[in-house]
């Protein structure tokens, strides 16, 4: 297992107890290192060639999502645009050589977008009665985005150019990862979760390991 794997996954532990016990100091190392740690790996593993540098860039930019979002009530409007301009990268990546866009594809792409459309009218439901309506474009344009990058990871899992565990890995990281995005917007806007910021953060980090690891097996130098 590579040192850069163990730093990260290392890094989102010691995030997830700095969350649970209220450390703030260890929160604002903890959550930025956990990208730096996955974007070394990623570097060392690919060299960054082909569709792997524009992952790499995705990463990046949600490092820069994490480090404005730590001052979340200032730059969250910011965090909210640099993350989404990660998931353009990422959804470039996946696209590369453009897949076949068949019938499962087509079907996959409607449910997506019904979901999606269900969890997003609640969340602007949200909106509406916390008078936040300047979010609504921005929120639904993230929305939007997010659902074409899990469509683009999950398409290739059907794809003959993708490794099979390689495609579950990355579908199964970027579900996880629109999962925390649901978890934050539902709770900063709908209504407080549990323990919610916890797994928000626990859930982004294991959907970001899990999306590495499966680009690092796809296209891996070793």
């Amino acid at each position: 297992m590579s040192p850069w794997l163990i730093l990260a996954v290392l890094a989102a532990v010691l995030q997830a107890l700095a969350l649970y016990t209220g450390r703030k100091s260890w929160q604002t190392l903890t959550k930025p290192a956990v990208m730096v740690f996955l974007f070394a790996w990623l570097a060392m593993a690919t060299g960054l060639g082909g569709a792997a540098l524009w992952f790499g860039v995705g990463m990046l930019l949600c490092l820069a999502g994490d480090v404005l979002l730590i001052f979340e009530d200032r730059f969250f409007v910011f965090g909210l645009a640099v993350f989404l301009l990660g998931h353009v990268a990422y959804i470039v990546g996946f696209n590369i050589p453009l897949p076949a866009f068949d019938f499962f594809g087509v079907l996959l792409a409607v449910f997506i977008a019904i979901l999606g459309g269900q969890v997003f009218r609640k969340i602007q439901a949200g909106l509406v009665e916390k008078k936040l309506l300047r979010l609504r474009r921005p929120v639904m344009a993230y929305s939007v985005v997010i659902s074409m990058m899990l469509l683009s990871a999950m398409l290739t899992l059907f794809r003959t150019d993708w490794r099979p565990g390689a495609a579950l890995l990355a579908a199964t990281g970027a579900g996880a990862f629109l999962v925390s995005d649901v978890i934050l917007a539902f709770n900063k806007f709908v209504s407080p979760i549990k323990n919610g910021r916890m797994l928000n953060i626990a859930i982004y980090h294991l959907g970001q390991i899990l999306l590495a690891a499966g680009v690092v097996l796809q296209f891996g130098r070793g």
